[in-house]
């Protein structure tokens, strides 16, 4: 589903620039040369654009307009500014302290009047939270010649460090969480992955609990407990995904939601060493283990649950477990091209329970239209003729919707990948202002992430497109000058849920599989 998360290999994150539009579209008229068009080939020009209007017409895709793109040349060629000039603006808005209306911001009204304009504090919150979302999929070991592809490349503790976010947000990564897909793949599917000598043949890595350090807690208002999922990478993962049956969430329920996205969240066995508990009960066992620890300190205590596209159904599950194992606790779900999850009674009960939903949609984005694209919440206006319907999929919460179309620096063609890309998300919602107004002129979020792992900015950036990736492609050259897959670090390696690293033991382990130079 989550078609932006086939990332491979990351390196941490480098220093984010921001662009100043303003500098840069005044600059570029002044130093723009005039270009003189030959008049014999306007003809040609003007049949070459008819027939591309008519192509995108019949396959009902925006085209950019050639005038817009020559536009575009005059002020987006970095290579006419200084490094100071194009390097030195903030990455992020200044941090407001909003402990007085921390409650609004994390959605008791709903986001009533605040989405649209959308608040300038409540679009730093939202980056924040979709930052931790990303990280999951930047700190995740997707290469499949890897000993540990499908975990997370770095120890809880450093992995903010890594991904350039220590210090940035004021949270502290305090569980990891591993799930399984526990169903029987087809041969087809089980032929596209190496499983044999991988760290886990059952398990992967899906995300992280982390909770506000003191700074942060005073600046917020509350101890905030946040939860991250991951979106989709793993092929198993896909599979669930596209099952599209509704099962009740407990016995007898009403509420029912996707057989996948459940599948996911609750399965576990014995037979594994990382999900002999399911990401269910590991997320709940520390959510309530931090809820306890903090209100008896006398502290007020939220928790925030986040996620991009396959990770945004999961936060939804989490919600609602957690809504019915700790009520009265303050829970918000914050999340990004996230599909439908359940039908109408698992909306209702979200509702009832008082957690609160804000869906970051993309218009152009297919992934939240599934499933459900025909059987959904729209069948509602027929409910006097054929009554509450329980096996129709339906959103939860409120909207927040962007349109790629509003940022003057991505591509308006056709691009499934780049539509879904959380980095996408993080672009404009940092630029959005309200719906009728253009994309704001003092976005700090640097434009070049974008294209980490897509081909989304428009080309006279210069950005290349995914271009975030370990260097050489994860092989270093050792003592002897062979280039090797190079050894985790001890802490590193990842560990049994539950159990205590040995690092004296998991060095010898590192060492004796450790991948050797073949000489030829």
């Amino acid at each position: 589903m989550a078609m932006s998360t086939m990332i491979h290999n990351h390196l941490p994150a480098i220093p984010h620039t921001g662009v100043n539009r303003n500098k840069l579209v005044a600059r570029a008229h002044q130093e723009a040369p005039v270009v003189d068009r030959p008049i014999n080939g306007t003809k040609a020009s003007k049949r070459a654009a008819r027939l591309a209007e008519s192509l995108s017409n019949l396959l009902h895709l925006h085209v950019e307009p050639p005038q817009r793109r020559e536009v575009m040349k005059h002020y987006s060629s970095w290579d006419s500014f200084g490094d100071d000039e194009k390097h030195s603006t903030p990455t992020m808005s200044p941090k407001e302290v909003i402990s007085d209306k921390w409650r609004e911001i994390h959605g008791c009204t709903d986001w009533d009047s605040l989405l649209d304009p959308l608040h300038p504090c409540l679009r730093r919150e939202i980056l924040k939270y979709g930052e931790f979302a990303q990280a999951t999929y930047d700190a995740f070991d997707f290469d499949r010649f890897s000993e540990y592809c499908g975990s997370c490349r770095f120890n809880s503790n450093k992995i903010f460090e890594k991904l350039g976010l220590d210090g940035k947000h004021g949270y502290k990564v305090c569980k990891y969480i591993y799930a399984m897909s526990h169903i029987d793949m087809p041969q087809w599917l089980n032929r596209t992955v190496h499983l044999g000598d991988t760290w886990s043949r059952d398990s992967n890595w899906m995300g992280f609990v982390a909770i506000s350090d003191e700074e942060e807690t005073h600046r917020i208002g509350r101890r905030d407990i946040v939860v991250a999922w991951r979106g989709t990478v793993a092929p198993s993962e896909w599979y669930e995904d596209f099952q599209r049956k509704l099962e009740p969430i407990g016995p007898g329920d009403d509420a029912k939601v996707e057989h996948g996205f459940h599948s996911i969240y609750t399965s576990k066995s014995e037979h594994t060493r990382y999900s002999k508990s399911s990401a269910s009960e590991q997320v709940m066992k520390e959510v309530t283990r931090l809820v306890k620890l903090y209100k008896e300190k006398g502290e007020e205590v939220s928790l925030t649950i986040t996620g991009h596209s396959l990770g945004g159904a999961l936060a939804l599950l989490n919600a609602y477990e957690a809504a019915t194992t700790i009520p009265g606790l303050p829970i918000s779900v914050i999340s990004f091209g996230a599909p439908r999850v359940g039908n109408i009674a698992f909306r209702d009960q979200l509702h009832q329970m008082g957690v609160k939903t804000l869906r970051v949609v993309v218009k152009q984005d297919l992934v939240p239209k599934m499933p459900g694209v025909v059987f959904n919440e729209g069948l509602q206006k027929f409910d006097e003729i054929t009554g509450t319907l329980d096996w129709v999929y339906t959103h939860v919460g409120a909207e927040l919707r962007l349109d790629v179309r509003s940022s003057p620096y991505l591509k308006h063609g056709f691009n499934l990948l780049g539509f879904h890309s959380q980095e996408t998300y993080l672009h404009l919602v940092d630029g959005f202002v309200c719906q009728s107004s253009s994309f704001r002129e003092d976005a700090r979020r640097d434009v070049a992430l974008v294209n980490k792992a897509c081909d989304m900015l428009v080309d006279e950036l210069r950005i290349p497109h995914c271009w975030y990736q370990m260097e050489n492609k994860g092989l270093v050259r050792n003592a002897h000058g062979r280039w090797v897959k190079p050894k985790r670090e001890a802490e590193d390696v990842p560990v049994p849920v539950g159990s205590q690293p040995n690092f004296h033991a998991l060095d010898e382990i590192v060492e004796s599989r450790r991948l050797q130079p073949v000489y030829v």
